[in-house]
């Protein structure tokens, strides 16, 4: 019997299950170079306005709740961690483990979510939100060049939320295919790639945090 017959998660333009992992890692890595590129722009464009407004972008930045930002760069490592280990489960063939950590993955992305969620209430109350209804209560130094720092944050941010959104809704599709036993020691390549995109995700979050929330904090 041919491996194209004995695994039905083969499809038919691969020589073995290999080859089709091998493909679809690249083809990950490919979407990844191009979302580095994407975000790439988000961050060196936030870097050149920095350099020219540093005493208003480090005005902006002390806006932020810094203590806030530090407990979701915490729960996302942790992400990382549970993800990590339902990659390992995947590989092992260990349903129930996987099921287990794809679901830890899950709630811990959904509280980086709700966390954001309240500071960005927060910065609609204090009016910090670009645009005719910017202005906060109490007087800013360089309201424009701190109105152009919020900017950047809530693109910025607001981007990552969404693919943190998109990755967590792939997450639960994958946890009822486990459930319903797709995943195996032969095949886990669905597993292992969402893993790459949900480490991506959290590398973004790592230089958000100290470029938007800790530089020129005194």
């Amino acid at each position: 019997m041919s491996e194209q017959n004995s695994n039905p998660a083969l499809l038919h333009h691969f020589e073995d299950a290999d080859q089709q992992f091998e493909a679809s890692t690249l083809g990950m890595w490919a979407f990844l170079i191009t979302e580095i590129m994407f975000f790439g722009g988000l961050f060196l464009g936030y870097i050149v306005y920095r350099s020219l407004y540093p005493a208003a972008f480090a005005e902006a930045s002390n806006l932020l709740n810094y203590r806030l930002g530090a407990i979701n760069t915490a729960v996302l490592i942790c992400s990382s961690l549970t993800m990590v280990l339902a990659v390992r489960a995947a590989q092992l063939g260990k349903r129930r483990m996987l099921v287990t950590f794809l679901v830890l993955t899950i709630v811990l992305g959904s509280v980086f979510l709700v966390n954001k969620g309240f500071e960005y209430a927060h910065k609609f109350h204090e009016h910090l939100v670009p645009g005719p209804n910017f202005g906060p209560e109490h007087a800013l130094a360089h309201p424009q060049q701190v109105q152009l720092f919020f900017g950047f944050y809530f693109g910025m941010t607001g981007l990552h939320a969404l693919h943190m959104i998109i990755g967590i809704v792939i997450l639960a599709i994958f946890t009822v295919q486990a459930q319903r036993g797709r995943f195996s020691q032969e095949y886990f390549t669905p597993i292992d790639i969402i893993g790459l995109y949900w480490h991506f995700v959290d590398i973004v979050w790592i230089f958000l945090f100290p470029l938007l929330y800790l530089i020129s904090r005194t």
